[in-house]
């Protein structure tokens, strides 16, 4: 018996410029493999065979064999080029048919130089899985298969290749809805008391369950929340001025994310085990991540939770330094709701991780953002935005100022003014229209809303209600119009002088009981 890993397939692109991992299943049989004029021979043990490719420069088609025995097998059509992987929740899984402009992207797409393997969505181990995995297979562009792949990670693919004149492959693995801690090990998250909790809530929820009564309750949530969102969905698409509250009064109670449990995609560890641990070690020129929605109910624990993942993945790929390129939510705030000022907080965690853990980094897209919208469709800049972060942090083809918006780094106090200073504005600030978010607080940390300053690559803020300012703040809140950039065009990123200055998220779009 001979079998490679799923992820290994016809048309897929590997990684140049570094060892090649390949492993697979075998009988115990010696195992040797070929591509490109190089032959290597496998390690085998208990069933398993793992072997590398040296690194090789970027070209194709090539043809992979594996033999073992008697056995042959033989993947055509392969590429070696660029390869990342797109984790995360729903705005890194939103499809590229369903995109701003996707339709008419798709139309092009086949003269992009772009692959796309998408690992089975599957929350559990068991035979659907298994059978999902034998029929996935890498993609080439086409106006037929790119329609769900992820928007963001199509972009940023078709920026690269276009720069670095290579194939891009692309291992989508992302599950809308998905807290950082469903792509973590249980070992990772129960290693600090900032993660932990995740396991801990999970653990008392199943602790008594009744597993027979538990999967008749998911498969009737299944049922149940499958009619209720095809009514909804039609509601919205077809009614003149829909809303939720009218909706939930028509078609009944929403029950997403249905009863948690051990088939639950949303439970801690579950996808790191089904989907991210399926294609690892795949070699990779590194991560894209855009995710943190689902854990703002928990926005103090993110920095950590979200370092701890990195270090997760890095870990896994034996590779301390694998390039991390991550998201910065935009403004955000669901129709009518208050303004709970915890998506402030999760942006600030990401702004750190890329401050603070080497070989990272932020695409600020904070004016990318809609009201009552959690899933913008234009996934484009965001994906260019990306894409420039691979070109300095990890091409090294351009300079910091290129990529980068002003982003905070320190503040003096002269008189009643507080001065802030700002890496990446050598060129100034743009400022349009009605510009606001600027706050100051004294001692007593109660902030006002201040006015603000432009003298070269500084911006003085004050307020006429604090004579003596201690902390100041930009922009947080979870939605405001977005109106200050840098010459560049990249928006100014959020911030705030201080994390001791009392600020504190007032609540979550989610219901504490609901959530992990």
């Amino acid at each position: 018996m001979l079998k490679l890993a799923s992820v290994f397939s016809d048309h897929m692109v590997l990684q140049r410029g570094k060892r090649i991992s390949v492993w697979g299943k075998t009988d115990g049989a010696a195992v040797t493999l070929s591509m490109n004029g190089v032959t290597v021979q496998a390690k085998t043990a208990e069933g398993m065979f793992q072997a590398e490719f040296p690194p090789m420069t970027e070209g194709g088609p090539y043809v992979l064999t594996a033999k073992a025995g008697e056995e042959t097998l033989t993947f055509e059509d392969i590429v070696i080029g660029e390869v990342w992987l797109a984790g995360g929740q729903s705005n890194m899984e939103l499809e590229l048919q369903n995109s701003f402009e996707g339709g008419q992207e798709l139309k092009r797409c086949a003269a992009v130089n772009v692959r796309y393997y998408y690992v089975p969505k599957k929350a559990y181990m068991g035979e659907e899985l298994l059978k999902a995995e034998e029929e996935s297979t890498w993609e080439c562009a086409s106006e037929e298969a790119s329609g769900k792949w992820s928007a963001v990670a199509y972009y940023f693919a078709k920026e690269v290749s276009k720069r670095l004149g290579v194939t891009v492959g692309i291992i989508g693995c992302n599950w809308g809805g998905t807290s950082a801690s469903c792509w973590m090990s249980r070992e990772m998250l129960e290693a600090s008391v900032a993660t932990s909790s995740y396991v801990e809530k999970y653990d008392k929820i199943i602790e008594n369950q009744n597993f027979e009564e538990y999967l008749k309750e998911r498969e009737e949530y299944i049922v149940y929340q499958a009619e209720f969102d095809k009514n909804v969905s039609h509601y919205y698409e077809t009614c003149e001025n829909p809303s939720w509250d009218e909706a939930i009064c028509l078609f009944g109670e929403n029950k997403y994310p249905g009863p948690m449990g051990p088939y639950s995609e949303f439970r801690p560890a579950g996808l790191y085990e089904t989907m991210l641990s399926r294609v690892c070690p795949y070699t990779l020129a590194g991560f894209l991540y855009y995710q943190g929605e689902e854990d703002d109910h928990k926005p103090e624990q993110y920095y950590e939770l979200l370092s701890s993942l990195i270090a997760q993945w890095r870990k896994d790929w034996k590779e301390d330094a694998l390039p991390f390129l991550l998201v910065q939510l935009p403004v955000f705030q669901g129709e009518g709701e208050p303004d709970y000022k915890n998506w402030p907080l999760i942006r600030e965690a990401q702004m750190r991780v890329f401050q603070t853990v080497k070989n990272t980094g932020i695409a600020v897209i904070l004016e990318q953002g809609e009201y009552g919208n959690i899933h913008p469709t234009k996934k484009e800049t965001v994906g260019k935005r990306l894409a420039l972060q691979a070109f300095y942090q990890v091409y090294h083809l351009c300079g910091e100022e290129e990529v980068f918006g002003p982003i905070y780094r320190d503040y003096y106090v002269e008189g009643s003014s507080i001065v802030l200073c700002f890496d990446y504005c050598r060129e100034g600030f743009v400022c349009q229209e009605n510009v606001t978010g600027f706050e100051v607080a004294g001692e007593d940390k109660v902030y006002y809303p201040a006015e603000f300053e432009i003298l070269g690559e500084r911006i003085v803020v004050r307020s006429e209600k604090v004579d003596v300012p201690k902390y100041a703040r930009y922009c947080w809140t979870n939605y405001q119009k977005v109106g200050l950039f840098g010459e560049n065009g990249l928006p100014f990123a959020p911030f705030r002088t201080s994390r001791c200055d009392g600020s504190k998220a007032t609540g979550s779009r989610l219901n504490s009981e609901d959530v992990l």
